[in-house]
């Protein structure tokens, strides 16, 4: 009995050993990181705000499970499978009061009943219904259907198609051009907008001396001999003159029992989007895109397959390839007329970026051809009575965004706001960071624009173009949603510092936020549909994520629902970092988060930590995407490093000028923010300027290159991962922003690509890149490197990971790489002078 007692007190002993992190090392904090615990994801409500569905993974599955609670009872428990069956899809309209609601699954269009609970099947074909929208007066349902849009009764009856997009039809109307326009947008002829009353061309009959043409063709001998034939038959005989009579009164009466024939819409091999019918019934509004060709797709080999073979992965084009290019139509169903949106009169069309002053030989030929730019037509707003409808018009080249009032009739547009920006249009709600338009009522709309130099909210008089900026100071509006019943603004902000995000309450005419929210950090919030509760995912920078519940109210507790670290996980102290301010050589302030030394090394050491994509936030009192280099952050410090962790210029929640401050010349204020931050270290914190390192992936490890290549006497060591070294061999979509294209401006290409630079190393260089990596593919780094090798340097090394792709997934090589950062960084900075 003893020995057995023993034996067990061993294993509970060993068992609660094991749940202590105590001493962090590189193999402890890279594991997969269901050790930590895993955060809920993917909040969602019921249709009726009776249930909230989240992600979840609390028993260290394989896979996140389907979990739901109810508000006023918050205890989480799964999903079955037949549940889940049975649930309904989150998105989707609501009719104007709020108790109907339409929905796609599995292809086929539904609506909910709220008061009941009670679905009901629209459709139930082999085709694929989707994009379900009532109609301006709720009693038919619209979708489309392979393309073309469908209307049918709320209660199941009649189907009607609306439109007939054709690719290959003879009598189609050619979608590039305007059908029946005359006289301000009247029929041309009389007939509806069809030439001829009949839709056919009058065909008219001339004769010269060479013989007699048709139209424009000339006939043959054979064809004039037979129709003269015809003729003289016509002429001596009764009985064929009466039979010709017969013939096309038969015809005649034929045509007129035939059903009218739906007007064909000829597209050709362009992709048919945004197909709406306004309100009122008349107008159906649209838009075609022809998709870029010509452009030369990389391909990124993988070697460890599973055929044993190299096999290639098709991926992506590079900056400056040909981009798809869309037009935008009206087809009035009342005049049976197509006819597409003007931009030529919008304001500005023809302007020429400014940086073409650098290049003078090209300015003067822009000038020369007059263009207008290329712009693309976003889908039609309409008020909800149909009178007002508007449009966002995007410049290809990112100077401008214009919000246009469209006169469905004739297709014109006029403005009503242009938000220009001599580097290029972003921000929170603006261009595809989330945001959009919406009616206040029928006659206002509301935005987000940075024309005060921070992402605000609008509202608009669409009628006479007055217009309130209703919110305003140094902070942006990252989130908006307009209430059920349109009389408050729901919305996400920065207000209180930068890095803290709280939710708020507003009237859409304006007044003092109200914050729903109250703890400090990170609040993700999804507001029920019935508005009365809020499911907050919240985090701290030392706590991750976990769903709490609120009552929609300020000042209301809120509820924790989940708790998701491990006992291993919360063994450990992990800190919250010291959050300053500095001003950099311009004036700037630039937020930064500090990792003091525990026991710091006689070396004095420092690492700056360079975080990636840019246009990121990483200094706020919020939980990192980047915990891998938070928890590597803390080893450091353990470690005796001093850490330091940059929201650099061009990194989100800073408003207009901080974000736009990196044009042309990526590598320039984003990094001297970091040599800043390094006087900061030496300054402040005693660290020695001989001893400092720094790291970071993607554009982290982009400026990692910069900074060992430019300012070698600043930074003695540097671990670049999966770096861009040439942006010229980026994707467009991002670098076109920043840099224009590298053919209109090559000279921002060569100021802002470390492979221009890679003379100037001195200190040690560490590169790791996936070598399946779909973003900056591997390319990138096999140039750089052959560019050192010709160059004759010979401090830097190369880890090559054969199975990832840009973001790590394998915990093994996680671990590889992170053990090679802190081996680069004990060898050069650790050493005593």
């Amino acid at each position: 009995m003893k020995k057995t007692f023993t034996f067990l007190l061993l294993i509970s002993c060993s068992y609660g050993f094991a749940q202590k992190l105590e001493k962090l090392t590189v193999e402890k904090i890279m594991r997969d990181p269901i050790w930590m615990g895993t955060a809920p994801s993917n909040i969602s409500w019921s249709n009726d705000s009776k249930k909230i569905y989240f992600d979840w993974n609390p028993e260290k599955a394989d896979h996140d499970v389907l979990y739901a609670i109810s508000p006023a009872d918050p205890k989480p428990e799964k999903v079955n499978l037949e549940d889940r069956k049975d649930m309904l899809p989150t998105n989707g309209p609501w009719n104007k009061a709020h108790t109907l609601k339409l929905y796609e699954k599995n292809g086929d269009i539904f609506f909910y009943e709220l008061k009941t609970g009670k679905s009901t099947a629209l459709t139930n074909t082999a085709d694929r219904e989707s994009n379900p929208a009532f109609s301006g007066d709720e009693t038919r349902v619209l979708f489309l259907r392979t393309n073309n849009l469908y209307s049918i009764k709320l209660n199941g009856g009649e189907l009607t198609q609306l439109t007939n997009f054709t690719s290959t039809a003879a009598t189609a109307t050619p979608a590039t051009a305007t059908a029946g326009r005359g006289g301000g947008g009247g029929g041309q002829g009389g007939g509806g907008g069809r030439r001829g009353g009949g839709g056919a061309a009058a065909t008219a009959t001339t004769t010269t001396g060479g013989g007699r043409q048709r139209g424009t063709q000339t006939e043959s001998a054979a064809d004039m001999q037979a129709n003269w034939l015809k003729s003289e038959q016509l002429d001596l005989f009764d009985i064929i003159k009466k039979k010709d009579k017969e013939t096309k009164y038969e015809a005649a009466e034929r045509k007129e029992l035939q059903p009218k024939r739906m007007r064909e819409i000829a597209i050709d091999d362009k992709q048919v989007g945004n197909v709406q019918l306004s309100p009122d019934g008349r107008y159906i509004t649209y838009r075609l895109t022809k998709q870029a060709t010509g452009g030369i797709r990389t391909n990124v080999p993988s070697y460890v397959t599973a055929s044993g073979y190299t096999e290639d992965i098709p991926n992506r084009t590079k900056v400056g390839a040909p981009q798809s290019t869309s037009e935008a139509f009206v087809y009035d169903l009342q005049r049976d007329t197509v006819y597409s949106i003007s931009t030529k009169t919008i304001p500005g069309i023809k302007d020429i970026p400014e940086y073409f002053k650098d290049y003078p030989q090209e300015l003067e030929a822009r000038k020369a051809r007059n263009e207008e730019r290329v712009v693309n037509v976003g889908g039609v707003s309409w008020s909800q009575d149909g009178m007002n409808a508007v449009v966002t018009v995007s410049a290809e080249d990112y100077k401008d965004r214009w919000i246009m009032k469209l006169d469905p009739a004739t297709g014109n547009l006029s403005l009503l706001d242009r938000q220009h920006d001599d580097a290029w249009i972003g921000g929170p709600g603006i261009n595809g960071f989330g945001g959009g338009i919406g009616w206040v009522d029928n006659q206002h709309i509301y935005f987000q624009s940075e024309a005060s130099g921070y992402s605000h909210i609008y509202v608009e008089d669409v009628a006479t173009g007055d217009k309130k900026q209703l919110t305003s100071g140094k902070f942006e509006v990252s989130t908006l949603k307009l209430s059920n019943d349109k009389k408050d603004f729901y919305f996400t902000a920065n207000i209180e510092h930068p890095g803290i995000y709280h939710f708020y309450k507003m009237p859409v005419t304006g007044g003092t936020p109200v914050k729903l929210t109250s703890m400090k950090g990170g609040n993700e919030v999804e507001l029920s549909p019935d508005e009365k509760w809020l499911a907050i995912r919240y985090s701290y920078s030392n706590k991750p994520w976990e769903l709490f519940v609120q009552p929609n109210k300020p000042g209301a507790k809120a509820v924790q629902v989940t708790n998701s670290t491990t006992e291993e996980f919360n063994s450990y102290p992990w800190r919250d970092p010291e959050m300053i301010t500095f001003k950099n050589r311009y004036g700037t302030d630039i937020y930064a988060r500090v990792y003091p030394a525990k026991n710091p090394d006689p070396s004095k050491p420092a690492v700056v930590f360079v975080h990636g994509a840019g246009y990121l936030q990483n200094v706020d009192y919020r939980w990192s995407s980047y915990f891998h280099e938070y928890m590597f952050n803390n080893l450091l410090a353990d470690n005796g490093y001093t850490v330091m962790d940059i929201d650099y210029t061009g990194s989100s929640g800073y408003g207009r000028d901080f974000r736009t401050g990196i044009y042309r010349h990526m590598g320039g204020k984003d990094l001297t923010d970091q040599v800043d931050g390094v006087k900061v270290l030496v300054d402040k914190y005693g660290v020695n300027p001989a001893h400092v390192g720094l790291y970071g992936g993607s554009y982290g490890g982009f400026l990692t290159l910069m900074a060992m290549f430019t300012t070698p006497d600043v930074f003695a060591a540097g671990a670049g991962l999966r770096s861009v070294t040439d942006w010229a061999h980026y994707n467009h979509g991002y670098t076109a922003n920043i840099l224009n294209e590298p053919y209109n401006d090559p000279k921002a290409y060569k100021l802002s690509s470390p492979i221009y630079f890679a003379d100037g190393l001195k200190g040690r260089l560490l590169m790791c890149h996936g070598m399946v990596d779909q973003n900056v593919n591997f390319q990138d780094i096999v140039r750089v490197s052959q560019r050192l090798i010709e160059l004759h340097k010979k401090n830097w090394e190369l880890a090559v990971f054969p199975v990832e792709d840009h973001g790590f997934v394998e915990p093994s090589s996680w671990t590889d790489e992170y053990s090679r950062i802190l081996k680069l960084f004990d060898e050069t900075l650790k050493k005593t002078n």
